[in-house]
């Protein structure tokens, strides 16, 4: 496994962000960094899964980040999908394509949950150096794709301290996969239903948030489609990661 910087750092706002490569073997992770300008010290590190039609920069993976760090003080990664974002030549900005290129390999490729597993696992390996980061508390936060992927991740990872999970069920090609890697998950977990969800039905979301084995966990339903998490969902879920991980010395 090697990480290189592939551009300058950039500062706005008291928010700075940097792209990496993550390389591992043949497979290469395309990730964002953002960190507090002013950073000191270690901060607690929050990972971020987007989902299936978007890519590491999308609109609110840059609007939780930034929050995240300013707010909370932590540093903040998000990496590429395994077909999405700068994983495709054309940097993965047709929507469609994307969402119709991931469940295409979703259904057909048994090992992508293994391979997103592992390129999670060598991407803290890499923030956590002392060249980077440096070790400290780690929490995970991904709905939709971020919780196909992510949850086998989180039940993987005992660096992990708490994990928000959601819009996803006990449905789809690998099913019986998270139906078992829940069981294995131990930390506390916030799980967000969207009532009407038209691609994961709110009874198999129901399904998959009792299969985690965790006993400090809670499920956060509010009306409203796929895509229509309210605002104030997402100010929950960064004082529940606050509440677990705790806040950058200082900050």
């Amino acid at each position: 496994m090697s990480f290189d910087w592939v551009d300058d750092a950039t500062t706005a706002r008291e928010v700075t962000e940097r792209r990496f490569d993550v390389h591992r073997g043949s497979r290469t992770a395309p990730g964002v960094l953002w960190t507090p300008e002013d950073m000191r010290t270690t901060p607690p590190l929050v990972l971020l899964g987007h989902g299936a039609s978007g890519h590491k920069r999308e609109e609110y993976i840059l609007g939780l980040a930034r929050r995240l760090v300013r707010r909370q003080g932590f540093a903040v990664a998000a990496i590429d999908g395994p077909v999405q974002g700068d994983r495709r030549p054309d940097g993965g900005v047709d929507r469609i394509e994307n969402f119709t290129n991931l469940t295409n390999l979703w259904r057909d490729d048994p090992t992508v949950t293994d391979e997103m597993v592992a390129d999670w696992r060598a991407t803290l390996d890499a923030l956590q150096d002392p060249t980077v980061l440096g070790p400290g508390p780690v929490g995970y936060w991904g709905l939709s794709m971020g919780t196909i992927f992510g949850l086998p991740f989180v039940a993987a990872e005992p660096r992990i301290s708490a994990a928000v999970l959601g819009l996803m069920g006990l449905t789809g090609p690998t099913k019986e996969r998270l139906r078992a890697d829940a069981a294995a998950i131990t930390c506390p977990v916030l799980f967000l239903v969207q009532w009407n969800d038209e691609l994961f039905d709110r009874a198999k979301a129901f399904d998959l948030f009792d299969a985690i084995a965790a006993t400090d966990k809670r499920l956060h339903a509010n009306p409203g489609s796929h895509v229509e998490v309210p605002v104030e969902e997402f100010l929950a879920t960064a004082q529940f990661l606050e509440r677990h991980l705790g806040r950058r010395e200082g900050s």
